[in-house]
């Protein structure tokens, strides 16, 4: 039966009342991107107080507090090998007011090891912070003067020597599993929430050595002579550890992957002008003598690493460790 003349022009009142508020929303969310950020913003950190992660987002946390306007307040959300920050994180609206440092363990590594409720394609990639080398370090007191010895013990022993890791799904405790798998040597890995919990096994004589984050802090303990490093995981010699070979160089070729990515990331969906407007900030932060100064400028990349470049690296790291891990 055709419509009535009035019911028409009723149907085409509706049709257009619709369109307007379809057209308001988009308006709105443009306009909230534009005036962003509008409230304090909570910047995660996956692993606790004290060690490189922490270091990194609080220094990174007051150059985009005094570029973006807002309260950046950083917290820490230890546990799970970063899961729980990561959780929090894809939870939250996707309007830039809740951000997270993360690394490729705990967006590629946490999630093919466990059931975390994520992958790493239900985060929005900003741009890198830092990058980190590992060493693999032992207490002065060890009886351990290099790599060579401290693992023809675990041969001799497999599985007695205990040796810290910043986490069960992280490059450095990988490696282990790699070290046992493609060089039959066999430690127990120990897994800590970060650098602060780690150094403090060690100090205490609780795990025999350490694959830890090679930054300021561990710097500190071997420079004041309460760590021996016995090798790094840089595929080159470092420059500001020149005496430490590089576990290549200690007869373990393969093992160059335990270094650490600090990135920043935002939950999916986060809107194109807001990623866009803090990998900016993030670039400008990058290139801050203040923020270079308390990271330290080894660790803060010569060339700044933006969303893509973050994605890009992830995408990779799952490549490589998917078929390790079995996923």
């Amino acid at each position: 039966m055709p419509l009535s003349r009035t019911a028409r022009a009723l149907a085409t009142v509706t049709a257009l009342a619709l369109l307007t508020a379809c057209g308001g929303a988009e308006e709105t969310s443009s306009d909230a991107a534009a005036e962003y950020p509008t409230e304090e913003i909570r910047l995660l950190v996956p692993y606790g107080a004290g060690g490189p992660t922490d270091l990194t987002a609080r220094a990174y946390g007051a150059s985009l507090e005094e570029q973006l306007g807002q309260t950046v307040v950083v917290e820490n959300l230890p546990g799970g090998s970063g899961a729980l920050a990561t959780q929090e994180l894809i939870g939250a609206d996707p309007d830039g007011h809740t951000l997270s440092l993360a690394t490729p363990g705990t967006l590629v590594l946490t999630p093919l090891a466990n059931e975390v409720g994520y992958t790493k394609d239900d985060v929005t990639t900003i741009g890198v912070m830092s990058e980190v080398p590992s060493v693999l370090a032992v207490g002065a007191d060890s009886p351990y003067a290099t790599a060579e010895e401290l693992f023809a013990a675990a041969r001799q022993q497999p599985g007695a020597l205990n040796v810290g890791t910043p986490g069960a799904s992280t490059p450095q405790a990988i490696e282990l599993q790699r070290l046992a798998e493609e060089y039959d040597v066999e430690v127990t890995a120990v897994p800590f929430n970060g650098n602060a919990e780690m150094t403090t096994a060690l100090l205490g004589g609780n795990v025999d050595a350490v694959l830890i984050n090679a930054s300021s802090d561990v710097t500190a303990n071997i420079d004041a002579g309460q760590f021996r490093p016995l090798a790094v995981s840089s595929a080159e010699p470092l420059p500001w550890l020149p005496d430490t070979p590089t576990l290549a160089e200690s007869g373990f070729p393969e093992l160059t992957l335990s270094g650490s990515t600090f990135g920043l990331i935002g939950p999916d969906d986060l809107p194109e002008e807001i990623v866009t407007e803090l990998e900016d900030a993030l670039r400008t932060a990058s290139e801050d003598p203040a923020v270079v100064e308390q990271i330290g400028e080894e660790y803060v990349p010569e060339e700044f690493q933006g969303a893509e470049e973050f994605q890009q690296l992830l995408d990779r790291t799952q490549e490589v460790y998917e078929p390790i891990l079995g996923g």
